[in-house]
């Protein structure tokens, strides 16, 4: 099965990099080229370019719920991204929708979509690196990861 891994984020704001710093040490880790993976700083349509044309995405992104701790993982499916306040964009134009719309206009839309949300302490200060908590459980959330590839 034809899998993208894909981090998203800002990497110059705290946290809100953690998506893409996932997606980059997966990268490092030897022996995973069964799967690609990309991160990029990118929302709504502009994904679109980047999931087409993959059976299965996994999605990996920062969320502030307030509810949980910094690190903590949910796993999501795009119905349940009506919950989420993170994986929206400013301009109008959020992930579920924009799959819903690539789906329209031709795109070929990753049958399997799951997404990795992470719990994050600070989203908006200016910062090259996660919190210590958030960084502390990158390792951690990537081996989860390529379990559940595996198990796939």
């Amino acid at each position: 099965m034809k899998t993208l891994v894909l981090g998203i984020g800002n990497p110059i704001l705290s946290d809100d990099s953690v998506g893409m710093r996932v997606a980059m040490e997966l990268k490092s880790r030897p022996g995973k080229g069964y799967f690609d993976v990309k991160w990029a700083s990118i929302e709504g349509l502009s994904t679109l370019d980047e999931i087409a044309g993959y059976e299965r995405l996994i999605l990996i992104d920062s969320i502030k719920t307030g509810k949980g701790k910094p690190g903590d993982v949910y796993k999501l499916s795009l119905r349940d991204l009506n919950f989420a306040s993170h994986l929206s964009s400013s301009h109008g134009v959020d992930f579920a929708t924009a799959v819903e719309l690539g789906k329209k206009v031709g795109y070929k839309i990753p049958e399997i979509i799951e997404i990795y949300a992470i719990e994050v302490e600070d989203n908006t200060t200016f910062a090259e690196d996660c919190t210590p908590k958030v960084k502390l459980k990158i390792p951690k959330i990537v081996d989860e990861i390529i379990e559940a590839i595996d198990g796939m």
